[in-house]
């Protein structure tokens, strides 16, 4: 406990900053103003010009741990939550309109971009969120910081919590319990619409490349081996159709199905689902205000005790990202394979130089973008792990492992939103195609003489392969050597529509 003594002051220092490297949050230097607050376990010194408080500061003493602070995107759908409370408790009678308006005004300035540097709480913290929205005498950030904003505008002091209280007037009918999982689902709905996005960009572009090398035929592969011919039109339109499939997946997660849904919220239940210490409609109504701040289509949990017990809707979220994240690294690594080489692998197409390949090899270029990609999605798939850990540690009443479940989340729909915007245009739109190595190959493999089956036969088939293999020859060499079709005839069946059906 501190009481503001220079002793005590120190020791504030050291629990933030351990052999000279800053942790979470702020220290407080001795020259710096600073005020004095009282909670339910005691007195603790606070910066002067901060706008959280006393509980805050025990957070940023007990969680000196990444020094990563909770995603922004989480803060903005906390403040869009305390003010649809705000609002509902005003419209039905248990917050009076003076009070209802400063927090509306303060969770407004927050929306605007303002007071970011106030919420410093680390990223791993006590369970539920507690240290980040409040409850009960536990550390708090985002309710002290709202109060104060508040206080201020009313032209009263920091820490003046018998005029506007955190606990008291910004949390009413509120819990951590309800409120937290809210807040992740309506901060998660948000930003996948933004990679829903991204993944649209990155369809769009395979898509065109797809019709430009609609007619380019080129040597299929399966086992890694020679296989029937296809189009490379035909593997990019196949790329495509991936994308558009993982664009689906997060439709139905965002959407409003019987099935796990971000849009099914919490709110309302408060402490345990039971919605103890709401007044009379206050779940509708809150559910009303969050859809008009948020355009997302939101609804009560059907029930408010399994929304609190479970987890379903952010574990089935992270499966999707993980799976989208599957996909785009085989993707990406068959773009590495195609473009292996420029001499000694497949070179059938080039991927856009973006940097230079090598400090040692003049002129190499190496596939960086797809690179970047398979590191993004690793990380995807590692944080899928950690969700699946924390669903599952959910325990009677309430999963307290909400934090890093949204944190988690929201940094995996963050690195692949930022990038595959980037990977389309720098990667996909720039491609360019080696023709002779698409013809060498598609003339040279054996695979091409499984068009023979029907002619000749499966067994003479086989002999036409081994001689092309035994001397080095095409495939189509032998077929006309010997006859067994005319060079028209060979011409019509290996077109691309007989091919490949295009």
């Amino acid at each position: 406990m501190v009481d503001g003594s220079k002793g005590e002051r120190r020791l504030y220092v050291y629990n933030h900053c351990i052999n000279g490297i800053r942790l979470a949050g702020p220290y407080l230097p001795f020259a710096m103003k600073y005020r004095i607050e009282k909670d339910s376990l005691g007195s603790m010194t606070v910066p002067g010009d901060a706008f959280y408080g006393v509980q805050t500061a025990r957070a940023l003493s007990n969680f000196p741990v990444s020094g990563e602070r909770n995603h922004p995107s989480l803060i903005r759908a906390y403040a869009v939550v305390k003010k649809a409370c705000a609002a509902t408790n005003h419209e039905l009678g248990a917050l009076d309109a003076k009070r209802a308006k400063a927090i509306v005004r303060a969770c407004d300035g927050i929306l605007a971009g303002g007071r970011a540097d106030q919420f410093v709480i680390d990223r791993y913290q006590a369970g539920a969120g507690t240290s980040l929205n409040m409850n009960r005498s536990e550390e708090h950030t985002v309710n002290e910081v709202i109060a104060n904003m508040a206080l201020e505008s009313l032209g009263h002091k920091k820490g003046d919590y018998a005029r506007l209280s955190p606990n008291d007037h910004v949390n009413m009918s509120q819990s951590t319990n309800d409120t937290f999982p809210t807040v992740a689902h309506i901060a998660l709905g948000l930003d996948i619409q933004q990679l829903i996005g991204a993944l649209g960009r990155l369809e769009s572009s395979l898509l065109k490349k797809a019709g430009e090398y609609a007619p380019l035929l080129k040597s299929g592969r399966t086992h890694l081996q020679d296989a029937v011919p296809v189009t490379l039109g035909q593997e990019f339109s196949a790329y495509a159709s991936s994308i558009k499939k993982s664009i689906a997946l997060l439709g139905a997660v965002t959407g409003r199905g019987y099935g796990p849904t971000l849009l099914e919220v919490p709110i309302g239940g408060t402490a345990v689902g039971t919605g103890i210490n709401t007044p009379p409609h206050y779940r509708a109504t809150v559910i009303r205000h969050l859809r008009v701040l948020t355009g997302l289509k939101l609804f009560a949990s059907r029930d408010p005790r399994e929304g609190l017990q479970s987890r379903i809707a952010l574990s089935h979220t992270s499966g999707i990202l993980n799976t989208i994240a599957l996909e785009l690294i085989r993707i990406a690594n068959d773009l590495r394979l195609l473009s292996s080489g420029p001499v000694t692998g497949l070179a059938e197409i080039a991927l856009p130089a973006v940097q230079p390949g090598s400090s040692i090899m003049p002129g190499k270029a190496n596939p960086v973008m797809a690179e970047a990609l398979d590191m993004i999605c690793f990380r995807v798939a590692g944080n899928s792990l950690t969700v699946s850990m924390a669903e599952q540690a959910g325990q009677l009443e309430l999963n307290v492992m909400m934090p890093l479940m949204a944190n988690t989340l929201l940094e995996s729909v963050d690195i692949l939103k930022n990038f595959l915007p980037v990977f389309a245009e720098k990667a996909i739109d720039g491609i360019t195609v080696n023709r002779e190595r698409l013809r060498y190959y598609f003339e040279h493999t054996p695979a091409i003489a499984t068009l023979l089956n029907p002619v000749i036969g499966y067994l003479n088939a086989a002999e036409v392969v081994k001689q092309a293999i035994r001397e080095g020859r095409p495939v189509t060499d032998i077929i006309l050597e010997k006859g067994f079709l005319t060079r028209g005839q060979l011409k019509k069946l290996l077109s691309p529509r007989s091919i490949a059906g295009t």
